[in-house]
C-alpha cells in the first residue's frame, strides 16, 4: 500500500491557487507575524474551500491554508466534532 495517498483530484485546485503565484513565506510567516494579507488573498481564491478541506483532512499544522491559520483550523476542527 502507497503511503502517499493523495490522488489527482484532490490537488487539482492548486493549479490555479493564486498562493501558486506567491512565494511560500507569504503563507508560512514567522510566529508572531500577521496573516492578514494571506488571508486576503485567500478570500479571492476560487481553490480557497478546496484548500481548506485538504488542509483539515491532512492535518496540516503549519500555514495559511483555505483562507484559515493553525489555531482558525484546530477551532474549527473541533467544532466539526
Amino acid at each position: 500500500m502507497p503511503i502517499n495517498t493523495i490522488t489527482d483530484d484532490e490537488l487539482s485546485w492548486q493549479e490555479t491557487a493564486l498562493c501558486a503565484q506567491t512565494g511560500p513565506d507569504f503563507f508560512f510567516p514567522a510566529p508572531g507575524s500577521s496573516t492578514r494579507e494571506a488571508k486576503q488573498l485567500c478570500r479571492a481564491c476560487e481553490g480557497r474551500v478546496a484548500c481548506l478541506e485538504y488542509a483539515l483532512a491532512h492535518d496540516e499544522k503549519f500555514g495559511v491554508w483555505g483562507g484559515l491559520s493553525e489555531k482558525e483550523r484546530h477551532r474549527l476542527k473541533r467544532s466539526r466534532g
